[in-house]
């Protein structure tokens, strides 16, 4: 069955003084079948943040302008991606008084299929008609609380330290990177990629009934007016892009 898709890329500001979210959904310059959607939540103070996400962005346009499917592993073209946007973070060091770091997600959609991988705590859901099927593990020490069953993911939100970060770009070790996919899509499937400015205000259930009931541009406001509502005058930044998979 051919498909067509819904899109969506968004931000707000939320309560914060700057804007260190960065967030792109971009074509493939040769070929209508392929698609791309990225997404960083850049962290060290005033413009560094914004300077690291933005490098993120970049790098992923880049690469993905040369990316050839047929001769060129998926798995190797996200690690790119990551792997050298990594670099030009710690470089940009040297250029500023900024001391810049940056989560990543990297999505490729391509006939029939999607693959991602990421860094730190921005997440990808994939969900089926409304339905969450998975969504990509944190890269932060509540996340591993979570996965060694030492807190429950409602602790976590309210956890002193959920912020604190295991793995980024811009750090002193390399990114830890996770891959994922789906290989057979259908009429129905959704992808969210969001900074922790929306999943850490929003639930799954809500996020999964809110995507199932409206388009992709409907969704992405109602989705951030709700954060924006329990923000409480504390709102971090929100980012967000949303692919969604529907009969042509």
């Amino acid at each position: 069955m051919p498909f067509a898709i819904d899109t969506c890329a968004a931000m707000h500001i939320g309560d914060r003084h700057d804007q260190q979210d960065r967030v792109a959904i971009l074509p493939h310059p040769t070929r209508s079948d392929c698609l791309l959607a990225v997404l960083a939540d850049g962290m060290g103070g005033h413009t560094g943040g914004a300077i690291a996400a933005q490098q993120v962005i970049l790098k992923a346009k880049q690469n993905f302008a040369t990316y050839q499917p047929r001769g060129e592993l998926i798995h190797e073209f996200l690690k790119s991606v990551i792997d050298e946007a990594h670099v030009v973070i710690k470089l940009t060091r040297f250029t500023s008084e900024a001391d810049p770091h940056s989560t990543a997600v990297v999505m490729v959609l391509q006939p029939g299929k999607a693959d991602w991988a990421h860094c730190g705590d921005s997440r990808l859901y994939h969900f089926r008609r409304g339905k969450m099927i998975s969504h990509t593990p944190d890269h932060s020490l509540v996340g591993e609380l979570i996965r060694t069953n030492r807190i429950t993911e409602e602790m976590a939100l309210h956890h002193p330290q959920r912020n604190l970060l295991l793995s980024c770009l811009g750090a002193e070790k390399d990114p830890r990177i996770d891959f994922g996919g789906e290989a057979a899509l259908e009429p129905g499937d959704c992808f969210l990629l969001c900074s922790d400015g929306l999943w850490g205000l929003i639930t799954d259930d809500e996020l999964a009934r809110t995507l199932n009931e409206f388009d992709a541009r409907t969704s992405a406001r109602v989705l951030i007016n709700a954060a924006r509502s329990r923000g409480d005058g504390g709102g971090d930044n929100i980012s967000l892009a949303i692919i969604k998979i529907t009969p042509s």
